[in-house]
């Protein structure tokens, strides 16, 4: 789970597997959760909120592009 300025430093590459691996590790927990398995529930909040700053980096790169 990186912060923020580490995922600024990132490639779009690295992002888009960084994003590819956190969803199929979201994936997993979700699974986990409905058989009742799940050892610590805050771990699904802490990687959706990974997610959706993964998506919001590669949104303001995108926007940064179409302005230039």
């Amino acid at each position: 789970m990186a912060t923020a300025s580490e995922l600024r430093e990132m490639s779009v590459e690295e992002l888009g597997h960084q994003l590819t691996s956190a969803r199929q590790e979201l994936f997993r927990l979700r699974f986990q959760a409905s058989t009742e398995k799940l050892e610590a529930p805050s771990n699904l909040r802490k990687l959706r909120r990974d997610i959706a700053r993964i998506l919001t980096i590669r949104h303001e790169r995108e926007q940064s592009a179409v302005a230039a």
